[in-house]
Parts: C-alpha cells; structure tokens; sequence
C-alpha cells in the first residue's frame, strides 16, 4: 500500500491562531522547531531551566524564554525536544503537573511514548513531527524557502482535531514544503532505531573501520587505506541520494560493479544479526538497556564513546581532511553548525 504524503495545501496555519506552543528544549531540533514556527506567525514560548546556558541563545534570537513548568502552564501544544533519556523527569517534573486541560502533546521522535516512558492522560492529543534532517538543516532549508520531509503520527486523538494540530505544525515548521509521510509512534520508532543501529552508525561506522584495520594490518599505508574505506563513501552516497542504488552502480566502473555484485561481506548472516537487533529494539530490551545505563549515570555509553573516539582511522583522518579544498566550504559550514549544536545541546533542559 502506497504511503500517504501530505503537502502545503494540506495543512492550515489557522489551527494554530491563538495558540500558545511550547518548545522544551533548545537543542539542535528545539531551535529550529522554535525559530521556524515563530516566523510562521506562531505564538511560540521556549521552556528551558532557568540556569540552563541556551537561554542567551533563545533570548538573542528573540525568542520568550520562560521556565518549563510556566511554558507549560499556558501553551495549548507543547513540543518535547529534550533528549531520550531526560524527556521522562521532565515530564514527570515540570510538564504534566502544569499542563492545560486538553493541551496537545508532541515529538519528533516516538521513543519514550512508545515505550511507555511517557504516559500522557487520555484528554490530550498526542502527536508526533519528525524532521528527517538536523536541525540546522531544517532552520536552513526553511530560511531558504525550501522544506525538510518529515514523518507525522498521531498517538491519541481525543477531540477528533489531532490531524488538524499535527498537519499544522508540520506547515508551520516548513516541512510541507517537502511532504510529510504518516506514520505511527511503533513505526517510526522500530524503524530509527534499527536504521542507526544496524545501518548508518551500527553499519557503515564499523564497516569503513573494519576495512581500515584489515588492510593497514595487511602492511598497505593508512592515507591510501583511508581514502579507499571512507573519502570515497561520501561520493557513493551522494549518488544513492540523487538516484538510488542503481545510479550509485552505474556510475563506478565496471570493474567496482562485479565487486559489488559477487561480495560476501554482508550477506544473510548479517540480516540474521540484524534480525536479532530489531528484535530487541521490539521488545523493549535495547530502551530499557540504554535507559537503564543513563539511570546509573551513563557508564558504559562513557566507556564505549571514550573506545570509539580513539579508533585507528582518526589517527590519519583529521590530515588527509584537511587536504580536501573542495570540502572547505561544507566543511566550515559543518563545523558551525556543530558548534552550535555543540554549546546548547550540553544547556538543554534536563
């Protein structure tokens, strides 16, 4: 069955005039969420703690700044943007002892709904927008006229309006510009979830550094073993994202082609580990473990992130980047963005 995508003409800002929506947090998403719908003609209010570092960066955009329990105390829609693993004292703590009767409740991410971490009463509407893009991107792209997709689902829907709301804040944000694709909070989430770890971080990082190790240990230098595992990945991928699989094929030699075709590296034992993972991000299993592990502080995400930093490949990585002129502009670009993402995500709330 073909997925159903909303665009532009399918969603009407009018939802949301005179509404208050609340963004709780102002990290990488909270920013654009809130930037975006403010010059929307939204009413927007950012709840943040009141210590917390990003509520200079909020106020020097103009932005209403106030504490989480009185953001929530007077919005009609709140959107939670904190990170996973806090979103559940927030709510526990500052959200729902303060939320409006019949207020919607939203995400761009359906973890901890799904999940069962965050247990909204049955008078709210509970939707979800989530951008398939960082929130740099999104504020970009919205800036520059244009729209990042997103997936939309709506988790309870009391008053009937739920689609209404969602559809809304999905134009709002800019996103239908692009299209939003309905979903569900199960979807979405098994599907992330999975997607990270078992293709583009779980995947490719361990891939491109497996490659690595194999041929350095096989005697051949790091610089060449580098430009051959990951400088090149970026070209491939741009070239899946304009066309897909094929074009990424068609557009190697032939001689990379038949490599392709008759490799062994990922075959059906990969999809029987891969199977084993989506299983436990069904059940429960990988949530309870990672919210189980930042419960105790974090130890063994602090152990793993400390391993990982320190892998072979960065020893020659940052050298042969900064031979790449080309890259120059996106790189700066990035590192900006990254440093902005940087500072605020370590002020969210928490």
């Amino acid at each position: 069955m073909a997925a159903q995508i909303w665009y532009e003409q399918d969603g009407d800002l009018s939802v949301l005039q005179g509404k208050k929506v609340a963004i709780i947090g102002y990290g990488s998403q909270g920013h654009a969420h809130a930037l975006n719908l403010r010059d929307s003609g939204v009413d927007v209010v950012v709840g943040l703690r009141p210590n917390s570092k990003s509520v200079e960066f909020a106020k020097e955009q103009g932005l209403e700044v106030k504490s989480v329990p009185e953001a929530s105390a007077e919005a009609d829609v709140i959107m939670i943007l904190a990170p996973d693993q806090y979103q559940r004292t927030i709510w526990t703590n500052d959200i729902e002892p303060n939320i409006k009767e019949g207020a919607a409740v939203a995400f761009a991410h359906g973890f901890n709904i799904h999940y069962g971490y965050i247990k909204p009463s049955a008078d709210h509407p509970v939707f979800m927008v989530a951008p398939k893009g960082p929130g740099h991107i999104v504020r970009r792209e919205y800036a520059a006229g244009r729209g990042v997709p997103v997936v939309v689902a709506v988790e309870q829907d009391p008053r009937g309006d739920g689609w209404d709301i969602t559809l809304a804040y999905a134009k709002a944000l800019g996103a239908l510009r692009a299209g939003a694709i309905k979903t569900t909070f199960k979807e979405e989430t098994e599907t992330d979830l999975f997607g990270e770890q078992d293709v583009l971080m779980g995947g490719i990082n361990h891939l491109v550094e497996c490659g690595f190790e194999v041929l350095t240990e096989a005697g051949y230098q790091p610089e060449i073993a580098y430009f051959e595992v990951c400088h090149e990945l970026k070209m491939l991928v741009d070239l899946m994202n304009e066309g897909g699989l094929n074009k990424a094929r068609w557009s190697c030699s032939d001689t990379a082609q038949y490599g392709d075709y008759i490799s062994k590296v990922v075959d059906d034992s990969t999809k029987d580990r891969m199977r084993y993972q989506l299983g436990r991000i069904q059940d429960g299993s990988f949530a309870k473990e990672f919210i189980d592990d930042q419960d105790a502080g974090a130890p063994k995400f602090k152990e793993l992130q400390e391993k990982y930093s320190h892998e072979k490949i960065e020893e020659v990585g940052p050298k042969l980047r900064a031979m790449f002129s080309w890259n120059k502009g996106e790189a700066a670009d990035a590192d900006e963005a990254q440093s902005f993402t940087g500072k605020i995500a370590r002020a969210q709330v928490q």
